[in-house]
């Protein structure tokens, strides 16, 4: 990945983590990692624990941010949630998983769209 790309990734993220703090939820981890790979953010919203993968695109050309997240990657996100989960040892009463869509804007505000329980 770019240098650029990442930045751009990195932005997302701390875009999509103020825009959730700012809707209540609670930051447990930023970009926690395993073996199996890596989850953008994982919050606490109420009881419930939230798995958030953060897309962030400068344009629709390919498709909006949510459209990224495809079977793979759904399927990795429950893999990863449950290796979370074991080496937790949590057990929130239930799990969700969002995605967040960022798109810097040229000039003003970048837009955000959450999208809970994506999946």
């Amino acid at each position: 990945m770019t240098t650029e790309r990442q930045a751009v990734g990195a932005y997302g993220e701390r875009v999509a983590a103020q825009h959730l703090q700012e809707q209540g939820l609670v930051i447990l981890h930023r970009n926690w990692r395993c073996s199996a790979g890596e989850v953008d953010l994982v919050l606490r919203d109420g009881d419930d624990i939230v798995f958030c993968e953060v897309k962030t695109r400068r344009g629709t050309a390919f498709g909006t941010p949510a459209e990224a997240v495809g079977h793979r990657k759904v399927r990795k996100l429950r893999e990863l949630a449950g290796h979370w989960l074991l080496e937790t040892g949590l057990h929130p009463r239930d799990i969700r998983f969002d995605v967040v869509e960022v798109f810097p804007q040229p000039r003003g505000a970048t837009r955000v769209a959450h999208i809970r329980a994506a999946f």
